[in-house]
């Protein structure tokens, strides 16, 4: 395959992503995946998708909860904000370590159990910190819950290539991403609001609620999936080995840690740039995630016909949108458009990584799933702490410009790779 077919849909010839069967010459039927023996197909399961989405959901959710509930949680356990807020750091570093492994660790598990066990890890998570006498057990239950994240996120990635046709790859990560987009706008202000309704403890208890509808709905309508990953570490290495791939990585965290770079500080941004009182925050707040919902729609059709316009498009929008936030000044239109911009390039950009990724390596999806996801995990962290030095000693300005820099590199790298024909 050469460099220009990766903006093509359908045209892998692996037996994992591909519409042929392997030597016959004729299409797979359209209701069926193929499995990773090539023999047992896997049906064709829009259903399955929708409910791996509303996993995503409830998981990324908890993820971001304690960001809205902070002082509140601070105060209960006897700790400062800056203690507490660990909380999620430890989430993303257990789920990077976890995204990596999990696949590696239980190769033979029926894909469909091993989500089913995810899912309710992240309940038991949910309730353990609602009930936690301690900051300790606090963080125990943020440790079981980055272990649902990091292994349920790499491995959304192979299945939902294994329940949807070759040719609407994009569009299945498209509905699995809705979940990321709505619990990154909705659980902040959602559990903001909430926590100072019911208390901290209650939003848990909500989460978990949210948690234990989507263990029955997949249930429910998940298909079995096998694994179309072999034991050990092996196939992970061989996926390292690929300069291609670790390229593709490289990219992904300069436009994610750029993105958080910025995003991390658009509150003191938006109060320090623009002069925005609280009203016009929210505000902001709420055309962001608007935007960000609309990208992620649009990412997986774009990325299904056009992936190089896809993966170079959305990127820079991100990256423009920055930098053009940093230098609106004291224009409210002109700060509003810029986060409009901003949501809508972001927004986009899980779908479209994870479709250019899932197409680079076609036949080592959970390995690419779990790089890919390590990779954001560690991208948030490096995002943040660069932009806090950044913001402590220079100004929110240059920590937007340099993420917006940053973000456009990124997307640049990614449309100059040629790989060999062996690569994809």
């Amino acid at each position: 395959m050469t460099s220009n077919e990766l903006a093509s849909p359908g045209t892998a010839s692996t037996a994992t992503i591909s519409a042929p069967a392997a030597g016959s010459g004729t299409p797979t039927a359209p209701n069926t995946r193929p499995s990773d023996t090539g023999t047992t197909p896997t049906p064709t399961s829009w259903l399955g998708v929708v409910s791996l989405g509303l996993g995503v959901f409830a998981i990324v959710m908890a993820e971001f909860l304690p960001a809205s509930l902070l002082t509140r949680v601070a105060a209960d356990l006897g700790v400062t904000e800056g203690v507490a807020g660990q909380s999620v750091s430890v989430t993303a570093i257990v789920a990077a370590i976890a995204g990596l492994t999990i696949p590696v660790l239980l190769p033979r598990v029926d894909r469909r159990y091993l989500m089913l066990g995810l899912s309710a890890l992240a309940v038991v998570s949910d309730l353990l910190v609602a009930i936690a006498p301690s900051y300790s057990v606090l963080l125990i239950a943020r440790v079981l819950l980055g272990i649902s994240l990091g292994g349920f996120w790499a491995l959304a990635i192979s299945i939902t290539a294994r329940l949807v046709p070759a040719d609407r790859l994009g569009r299945g990560l498209t509905v699995v991403n809705v979940g990321v987009s709505l619990a990154t706008v909705a659980a902040i202000p959602l559990g903001t609001w909430l926590g100072e309704l019911w208390g901290w403890r209650a939003v848990f208890v909500l989460a978990a609620v949210v948690g234990v509808i989507a263990v029955v709905v997949q249930l429910l309508v998940l298909p079995s999936v096998r694994s179309t990953g072999a034991p050990g570490f092996r196939p992970l290495l061989a996926t390292l080995r690929s300069r291609f791939i670790l390229l593709g990585l490289l990219a992904t965290a300069l436009i994610a840690a750029g993105h958080f770079t910025g995003f991390t500080y658009i509150r003191p941004a938006a109060t320090d740039i623009g002069g925005l009182d609280p009203s016009q925050l929210s505000l902001l707040l709420v055309v962001y995630g608007i935007a960000v919902t609309a990208g992620n729609l649009v990412a997986g059709p774009l990325a299904d016909k056009r992936m190089r316009v896809a993966v170079l498009l959305f990127p820079v929008l991100l990256g423009a949108a920055m930098i053009t936030f940093a230098l609106a000044g004291s224009t409210t239109p002109g700060l509003i458009a810029a986060v409009a911009v901003w949501g809508l390039g972001f927004g986009a950009v899980p779908t479209t990584l994870t479709t250019w990724m899932a197409r680079a390596e076609p036949t080592r999806l959970e390995s690419v799933g779990g790089l890919q996801s390590a990779t954001f995990q560690v991208a948030i962290a490096l995002g943040a702490i660069i932009g806090g030095l950044l913001v402590d000693g220079i100004g929110v300005q240059t920590a937007l410009i340099t993420g917006g820099v940053s973000a456009a590199l990124g997307a640049l790298l990614l449309v100059s790779l040629k790989p060999r024909p062996a690569a994809l």
